[in-house]
């Protein structure tokens, strides 16, 4: 039988802390080898310090405790490995989106002002096929990219071609309470037919105040600003939903820096140059 540890002496070994074993006991992640019935003192054999040190440097890469009990019982090599690597492709996600963000600041503070131009425009009434729903913000970019390929499909499937860039609409309490209406159009010279979730619209005329954001969303912030602070100086807004005309998208290309989405505030137009 393999050397036996206490818990005090364990903790030394692995550099994980009593109250740490305890738990992991508790949630059956590392269970001692033995109890004693009288006292309840812990004991760990030798045999299970590596099993203890793969568990820290899993938490040393934030996965979650019921993750590592899932390694840890896996049924064999492959499925280990799966399970693992699914950890690792979601630590390089997270850091692009840190690498991203730590750019977007840097532009910032480098250059606060470095938005472009804001103008005023009136766009017509325009028949569309849609797809509207009632979506989280935290959902909104998963719900967005399904209704776009569902729309595209659709037409596609019809032999119906667009004709103009996609769009959507966005309610205001979408940004206010983090749910509201949204819909995701594609222009049509045709009507189309009731299909699913597809319907036939009218997109509204409206008079805008617009700004072209350039690259992906994940700054489109700062075009939401220079464009709320335009309409704020210029004493224009109205109510109603904003609008998103995406210009150039994944669809065209998979470069991010290429995007352009147009956004739309809802003005009373005044006829003054922006």
């Amino acid at each position: 039988m393999p050397a036996s540890l206490t818990i005090g002496d364990f903790s030394r070994a692995t550099h994980l802390s009593v109250k740490t074993l305890r738990h992991y006991h508790r949630i059956r992640l590392l269970q001692p080898a033995d109890i004693d019935p009288d006292t309840g003192y812990r004991r760990y054999t030798v045999d299970q310090i590596p099993a203890a040190q793969v568990i820290r440097r899993f938490r040393d890469l934030d996965m979650p405790l019921n993750q590592i009990h899932a390694v840890l019982q896996a049924p064999d090599l492959r499925a280990r490995n799966r399970l693992i690597s699914a950890h690792l492709a979601s630590l390089e996600q997270g850091l692009a989106r840190t690498q991203d963000a730590v750019a977007s600041l840097r532009d910032l503070l480098a250059d606060p002002s470095a938005v472009a131009p804001v103008s005023q425009r009136r766009v017509d009434a325009t028949a569309a096929a849609a797809i509207t729903g009632v979506v989280s913000t935290g959902d909104l970019l998963a719900w967005y990219l399904g209704a776009l390929g569902e729309l595209y499909a659709t037409l596609d499937a019809r032999g119906v071609s667009a004709s103009g860039p996609a769009g959507g609409i966005y309610a205001s309490e979408l940004f206010s309470a983090e749910r509201g209406e949204a819909t995701i159009f594609v222009p049509t010279a045709t009507q189309v037919q009731r299909l699913g979730r597809v319907a036939p619209v009218v997109v509204p005329a409206a008079e805008l105040a617009v700004i072209t954001h350039a690259g992906s969303h994940a700054d489109v912030d700062r075009a939401y600003g220079a464009l709320g602070t335009y309409v704020a100086s210029h004493a224009l807004r109205v109510d109603g939903p904003i609008r998103e005309y995406y210009l150039v998208g994944r669809r065209d290309t998979p470069e991010e820096n290429a995007w352009r989405t147009e956004i739309g505030w809802p003005i009373f137009s005044t006829g003054a140059a922006a």
